[in-house]
């Protein structure tokens, strides 16, 4: 691998990075925006949400889907306009944060089950799924922090982090959307799984805030790569470029609302060896 490059700096907190038309996508949390970013560092601000925007997908016909996290909603962002999908806040019991879209646009919202910045105790929560119709649903329950979330190239698994149980759990994925057959990708000591992303050869990379660090993690557990990030937490990780073999890895010096104040989130950038895959 490549050293670590800077490609973006000054963000508030950077999360939610996604790979799309030839750019890097991500929500910059306290700025309340969505931005682009390319290859070459030249950035656009998409559209302003105001409730802090978190995981982004896109719909088939390509328009693009929205977490809103403190109002518990999904947005639909086209021509300009953004538009309530769906209001989460029935099934959500903390703020929502990151998502993913399937091919056939169907929408997995995560949520923190309970307002850590508020001192409540931890519980917890659920996955929802968000049809194409609108239609809202609970997906899977008794999850701790469902974070960053994926779907394999076939669309027949979803794994997502469980921040504070400290792994990446699978699930089955039916035709109608449905998760079915449980079951743990990775149990860690000591890794916090915040955003993440999958390579071709089906493992999974994990971005790791507390242990300021990402690391590449096969099914069962086995960790093959571990890229240290200083003093800085890393929130976000994911795999683009032309040839997906660039991972994108989203840092910060801290987390909560006083990031706001730092404005010292980083893009960051580093060469592999294998591209990524699936979805997001």
């Amino acid at each position: 691998m490549s050293e670590r490059k800077v490609l973006l700096d000054g963000l508030s907190f950077p999360e939610a990075p996604r790979w799309h038309d030839g750019r890097l996508w991500l929500s910059d949390f306290y700025r309340h925006q969505v931005l682009t970013v390319d290859e070459s560092g030249e950035t656009e601000a998409v559209v302003s949400v105001p409730n802090q925007p978190s995981g982004l997908g896109w719909l088939p016909d390509g328009r693009l889907l929205i977490v809103s996290m403190l109002d518990r909603k999904l947005l639909r962002f086209d021509a300009g306009k953004t538009t309530e999908v769906a209001d989460l806040s029935a099934l959500a019991t903390g703020p929502c944060n990151d998502m993913v879209v399937d091919a056939n646009g169907r929408a997995y919202v995560g949520n923190f089950g309970f307002n850590r910045h508020a001192g409540e105790a931890e519980r917890t929560t659920c996955i929802i799924r968000v049809d194409p119709d609108g239609e809202v649903t609970k997906a899977a329950d008794d999850l701790m922090f469902p974070n960053g979330t994926i779907i394999t190239p076939d669309g027949r698994t979803l794994i997502v982090g469980e921040t504070f149980a400290k792994r990446l759990t699978a699930f089955d994925v039916a035709a109608d959307g449905g998760l079915s057959n449980r079951r743990i990708f990775a149990q860690f000591a000591d890794v916090f799984p915040d955003g993440i992303c999958l390579d071709a050869e089906g493992a999974v990379w994990v971005a790791d805030p507390r242990g300021n660090r990402t690391v590449r993690v096969k099914d069962g557990g086995e960790i093959t790569d571990t890229i240290p990030t200083g003093s800085r937490g890393c929130y976000a990780c994911m795999l683009g470029g032309g040839d997906r073999k660039t991972l994108f890895i989203l840092t910060n010096s801290g987390s909560g609302p006083a990031a706001a104040e730092k404005s010292d989130g980083k893009v960051e950038t580093l060469r592999v060896s294998v591209p990524g895959a699936g979805l997001p």
